[in-house]
């Protein structure tokens, strides 16, 4: 892992979530770039540009921000960027060639009811770029124990495991698998390939209505400080994230969030 991005925004955790992210990719030996996307605004009338107050205060935003944390020996390189959300992150990341983006869960949100806001949840369901999803206010530590839940085991895309395989091997951390036989099964969905079974600690096998029941049920038992679950077309969140925002009672956690690119 090389390269990690952070989009923020103006949300009270900002700080610690920036300290998270420079603390983790110091970890991994990676390079942090910190953004910020703003989009094209004008004076209803006027049709004044703002582009330039903007960049300028956005800059100095994030360069107060990143004056308040220890960096320590991460480069950390501050940019801000014009364009629509989405369309504008997914050509920073190929661009700068991110193999992982931090995300903070409710950004702007106030509600507590919402475990991810509008824009947190637009770059986890639109964007097919690997996400950390770090909970408010969360402390790093070293990860030991991941449970990786999916409804199906079948890998095509020879790259969607590598953020996990990055973060077992830097941390030597033990990856228990858990299958999910869920209504929408099919034969062959729990045919553990050669990959995916040397990533495994274990393997567990479970029958749920919905994988995240599947974690809910297991989740004790494995113990882990970090989850990941994979962001398919029709998956693990696709009736819950139909829309952008997510309420805690569809989806949340407490630990860490690792959401892969669809693997097939």
């Amino acid at each position: 892992m090389k390269n990690i991005l952070v989009p923020v925004g103006s949300s009270k955790n900002a700080q610690s979530h920036l300290q998270y992210a420079v603390d983790f990719a110091e970890a991994v030996g990676a390079k942090l770039f910190v953004v910020q996307v703003y989009n094209v605004y004008t004076k209803a009338g006027t049709m004044i540009r703002v582009d330039d107050v903007i960049q300028r205060e956005s800059k100095a935003f994030l360069d107060n921000l990143v004056s308040q944390i220890d960096t320590k020996n991460v480069e950390v390189i501050v940019k801000v960027l014009k364009g629509k959300l989405i369309n504008t992150l997914e050509l920073a990341c190929k661009t700068a060639e991110v193999d992982l983006i931090l995300v903070e869960p409710r950004t702007n949100s106030i509600k507590d009811e919402v475990y991810l806001g509008k824009t947190s949840g637009k770059i986890i369901k639109q964007t097919n770029i690997p996400a950390l999803i770090v909970p408010e206010g969360y402390v790093f530590k070293p990860v030991t124990n991941v449970l990786l839940a999916m409804k199906s085991a079948i890998i095509k895309k020879k790259r969607a495991l590598n953020p996990l395989k990055s973060i077992k091997d830097t941390f030597k951390a033990d990856v228990h698998l858990l299958l999910v036989k869920t209504p929408h099964y099919n034969d062959g969905d729990f045919d553990v390939n050669e990959v995916l079974e040397d990533l495994s600690s274990s393997v567990t096998k479970s029958g749920n209505a919905t994988t995240f029941q599947g974690v809910l049920e297991h989740y004790r038992s494995h113990n882990p400080d970090m989850l990941c679950v994979v962001r398919r077309k029709r998956g693990f969140f696709a009736k819950k994230w139909e829309k952008n925002t997510i309420l805690k009672k569809d989806f949340h956690s407490n630990l860490p969030v690792l959401v892969l690119r669809g693997l097939k």
